[in-house]
């Protein structure tokens, strides 16, 4: 049953302070990262000790929470703002991160420039931690809709978008252990995800963890699956959703959406509510975040690739509408016109959070 797995705790608030399950470490050794205020936060997150855009949201919430006792008694204002900025640089693509922040900001409406920092610090931990059960209680429900597209043949999944990217239970693994759950038996072949190799590292060990089938098998190879072996779905996550459908998810995304259509196989993208940005019209308006070209050139710290090649190394890609068979949300399945519908599930979103 559910209730039975054992759970993976990527963040957790204990006596008002932050701790992440260091996931550079993964899975060789599972150790906390204490963050004692918004620059520590900003640099776990940018760093990669935490990642998937659900975490980081709930993560930029506690490093608010944080903060907030340094706060100084008549700049409360100013001092929220410079903690919220630094946040917000550390990773720009992941739109729960500024969708976090805005919510804490929300909260500053009612706060007096003269007001006690130890009770606005008291404040903020109460709504991240409301942010935080709100999370874990979405993937939930999300799953659970996603468990109905699944009738139990093997699965694709990308990167990973399991309990380790969100505040517990995850979007796209949430989707494959509520199916698993409801008594479907299947296997899921896990993509390594170059070049930070999330899957490889993080997918396959929660999969192991959850006593699910998990066959790993590099982003090269995915052509060949497709085209040699049974494969029912993809289901990947998402770290931003534009108002027309399009995804932005974890660099090889968009080819695997191309390949399962050449294959005739159906691709879902688990999306919470959270995750849609309306504001943003399609795909070529997401921001793609590049980041450090070592993580190609070099594997475990140690130099793989020729000195002074140049090297590309997008985070992220953008998987068109068109190529799209549903996304997933917590009020729902949205297929067809997903501007309509996600704007739909987004209001739906807003009425049940407030």
């Amino acid at each position: 049953m559910a209730d039975e797995t054992p759970e993976v705790t990527p963040i957790v608030w204990r006596d008002g302070k932050l701790l992440l399950l260091d996931q550079r470490k993964l899975p060789g050794k599972e150790t906390y990262l204490m963050c004692r205020g918004a620059k520590e936060t900003a640099r776990a997150i940018k760093s990669m000790v935490v990642r998937g855009a659900p975490a980081i949201g709930v993560t930029a919430a506690y490093g608010l929470a944080v903060e907030a006792r340094k706060f100084r008694r008549g700049s409360i204002h100013s001092d929220f703002e410079a903690a919220a900025a630094t946040l917000a640089d550390a990773r720009p693509t992941a739109v729960n991160l500024i969708w976090a922040i805005e919510r804490m900001r929300g909260l500053m409406g009612n706060v007096a420039e003269g007001s006690d920092p130890r009770e606005v610090a008291a404040a903020f931990a109460d709504e991240a931690q409301r942010i935080h059960a709100q999370d874990i209680e979405i993937n939930r429900r999300l799953g659970s809709y996603g468990a109905e597209l699944l009738n139990g043949g093997d699965v694709i999944t990308h990167c990973n978008a399991g309990a380790l990217a969100t505040a517990g239970y995850g979007t796209a693994l949430g989707v494959i252990r509520a199916s698993w759950d409801g008594g479907r038996r299947f296997g899921v072949y896990a993509t390594e995800t170059r070049p930070y190799l999330q899957g490889a590292r993080l997918t396959s060990w929660e999969l192991t963890k959850l006593g699910i089938p998990v066959t790993l098998v590099t982003d090269g190879m995915v052509g060949h699956l497709f085209a040699n072996r049974a494969v029912e779905a993809v289901v990947v996550g998402t770290d931003r959703t534009a108002a027309n459908g399009d995804v932005a998810n974890k660099i090889g995304t968009y080819q695997i959406a191309v390949l399962a259509r050449r294959h005739g196989v159906a691709f879902y993208v688990a999306a919470p509510t959270s995750s849609i940005d309306l504001d943003c019209a399609t795909g070529a308006d997401i921001p793609i975040e590049e980041r450090d070209p070592t993580e190609v050139t070099h594997i475990s710290g140690k130099r793989v690739a020729a000195e002074y090649v140049s090297v590309f190394n997008p985070a992220f890609d953008v998987t068109p509408n068109d190529l799209v068979s549903g996304i997933i949300t917590e009020h729902g399945v949205v297929v067809g016109d997903y501007k309509k519908g996600l704007a739909e599930k987004v209001a739906t979103g807003r009425r049940a959070r407030s």
